[in-house]
Order: C-alpha cells, then sequence, then structure tokens
C-alpha cells in the first residue's frame, strides 16, 4: 500500500512538472569554483514568493545540490521557490570556507531571488545531516550572513534536519568515549578533525554557543530520528538552548525511520515530518 501511494505521488508530481521552471549551475561566487553553484526551482510566472533554501548532507565530503528527492516538487507546488546549494568540501577546503559558501550563496539568494518570482525579505533555511549543521550554525552565528549583506530579519524559519553537530565538543567526547569503552581505533578523520581539532574552534562552530536573546534568530524547527541516540540528544541540546533564550523552537522526534529515510521522504504527505514541516511553514 506504501508503495502504491509513493507510485501515486511520483505520477502527481511528474504531471505537474510542466509547472516549474528550473534554473541549474547558477554561480553565486565571482570567480566561482566548480562547487558554487545553486538551483532554483520555481513555479511558472513566479511572483514575489518566500523561499526554501536546501543545503545537503554528506559528511561535509559529499553530497550534492541534485539530491533533494520530492522537495522542490512539493515546495513548488504549495507556492514557494526552492534553492539548492553546492559548497565546496572537506579535505580540500577547511569548514570555515564551507559555512561561508553557503553564507555567500545565501547572499547570492537574497540579492538576486527576486529575478526568479522569489521574495528576499522570506528565506526558510533548512538541511539535512551536515547540511543540518550549516543551517543551524549560520541561522544563530550571525556573523557569516552579515558578511554577505543578509540582515536576520528576512529569515522566517530554520529547519535542521536530523544533526549530529549543534554542540560539536558534546559529540566528539560522545563518539570517542564511546569507542574508547569498547576498545575500538579512534576515527581518522571525525569530528575532532573536521572541525578545526582545537577545544576553540570546536565550540565557536557550535550553534549552542552563539544563541542569545536579541539577534533576530528565526524560529526554529528541528526534525529528527527519534530513536537514533545522538541526533536525538543533539536536537533536544540545541532545542533546550534556544527554549532558554525565549526564542521560538519546536523538536520533532520522527519514529519508525533513519537518519537516510527522514530526508527522504520529506514531502511525502503521510509522512509525520513532513506534516510538521508544512505546519511550521504554514502551508496544508
Amino acid at each position: 500500500m506504501k508503495y502504491l501511494v509513493c507510485l501515486f505521488l511520483t505520477f502527481a508530481l511528474l504531471s505537474t512538472a510542466h509547472a516549474q521552471e528550473i534554473k541549474r549551475n547558477i554561480p553565486y561566487a565571482d570567480p566561482a569554483h566548480e562547487r558554487q553553484v545553486l538551483d532554483v526551482y520555481s513555479p511558472k510566472e513566479a511572483k514575489n514568493l518566500p523561499v526554501v533554501f536546501w543545503i545537503h548532507g554528506g559528511g561535509w565530503q559529499a553530497g550534492d545540490k541534485s539530491s533533494v528527492q520530492l522537495k522542490p516538487q512539493v515546495f513548488v507546488e504549495k507556492g514557494f521557490v526552492f534553492v539548492s546549494t553546492n559548497y565546496r568540501l572537506l579535505p580540500s577546503v577547511d569548514m570555515d570556507t564551507i559555512i561561508r559558501d553557503v553564507a555567500k550563496s545565501l547572499g547570492w539568494v537574497h540579492k538576486h531571488i527576486a529575478e526568479h518570482g522569489g521574495d528576499p525579505k522570506r528565506i526558510y533555511v533548512m538541511g539535512h545531516s551536515a547540511g543540518a549543521q550549516l543551517a543551524a550554525l549560520v541561522c544563530i552565528d550571525d556573523r557569516y550572513f552579515k558578511a554577505e549583506g543578509v540582515p536576520f530579519d528576512v529569515l522566517k524559519g530554520c529547519v535542521p534536519v536530523d544533526g549530529d553537530t549543534y554542540d560539536v565538543p558534546a559529540i566528539i567526547e560522545t563518539a570517542e568515549t564511546r569507542r574508547r569503552v569498547h576498545g575500538q581505533p579512534q576515527a581518522k578523520f571525525g569530528h575532532r578533525e573536521k572541525f578545526g581539532n582545537t577545544p576553540e574552534k570546536h565550540r565557536d562552530l557550535s550553534a549552542v554557543t552563539h544563541v542569545a536573546k536579541g539577534k533576530n534568530i528565526p524560529p526554529f524547527l528541528i526534525l529528527h530520528v527519534a530513536d537514533h541516540p545522538d541526533n536525538a540528544a543533539q536536537a533536544q541540546r540545541l532545542g533546550a538552548v534556544l527554549k532558554d533564550a525565549g526564542l521560538p523552537v519546536t523538536v520533532f522526534g520522527a519514529k519508525e525511520t533513519n537518519h537516510t529515510k527522514i530526508n527522504e521522504n520529506l514531502g511525502d504527505p503521510n509522512d509525520s515530518s513532513t506534516k510538521a514541516l508544512l505546519d511550521f511553514v504554514g502551508v496544508k
């Protein structure tokens, strides 16, 4: 039955595919590296529509903006412009460069999305896994968007999906303790190395470090796999810090799913995370 529902949804989406326009591989830097490009999906004759800005996952070492599954079709159907961005990857660049790429990409969106029917003053930032960490950080630590001329008041919401690094020191301690207790070798290129290999960098690249009142931090919907202990703990940690600062936040744990499926199923009308997401952005 679930297969038939998904098949029906796929055909329904394909039948409306002609109603959207897709512009691929738009450079957001000048000069642009081959990874400094984004795709824009928009309804035909779109004008002044809210924007979803999507950041892919892949452990900051892999992944691509084309891996968006149902999301562009569903959001375009609901009256949004959908943007999916690439960024440079580890180990060719460091984590700071990746974050600045994401900020630069959103800077391009803020300046140019009206040309594609989007409203530059209504942007939702979302991402899965590594993209969840990047989304949360740039929507909380305002240094990155300020450098690109993007004011926080244009951000209408942030949706990190099943990230494990909102508090980098905590996940390093958790992972390394688990390996040590079980007599396993430590990772050669784990979170410790990826995030700069110093306690100062680990704290600075943690979204929880920068939460504060009065910064126009947008509302958060933190989606996570309910029975994944590390990701659930990180989601609750970020949610608690935002709540303690008096900021609007919802933490939603999805059941009977996993790290891959929670991303792939976003857009399926029968998916609980999708329902939470559409409610968050104010559509049915």
